[in-house]
């Protein structure tokens, strides 16, 4: 379950923000940012199903997540393949937020 609240944050955080790259950058319509409030809200919503005691060690958690999830939309949604830096910088972001959320706490 896990996995899927914090897959399923990250989704909707990159769509929610993507629409502003689309809006500001890509010269795509202002409409674009309807869907993208909503996917914003639903990112907010998820985080708060994360299973952790708080709230910032859910957020710093997610955070080695968006990052992997970030290269995956750099490969899948803009084409451009990532090298080897991004894929070991990701993993170290993930064994990080696997550490912070699933680390024994005294």
């Amino acid at each position: 379950m896990t996995f899927l609240v914090y897959a399923g944050a990250a989704l909707a955080e990159i769509a929610g923000c993507f629409s502003f790259w689309a809006w500001l950058r890509l010269g795509k319509s202002p409409l674009w940012l309807v869907p993208g409030m909503g996917a914003l809200a639903l990112f907010a919503y998820l985080l708060t199903l994360a299973p952790a005691d708080a709230a910032g060690r859910a957020y710093a958690a997610y955070g080695g997540v968006y990052i992997v999830a970030s290269i995956l939309w750099l490969w899948i949604a803009e084409g451009a393949r990532p090298d080897r830096w991004d894929v070991a910088g990701a993993g170290i972001c993930l064994a990080g937020a696997a550490l912070i959320l699933f680390g024994p706490r005294g």
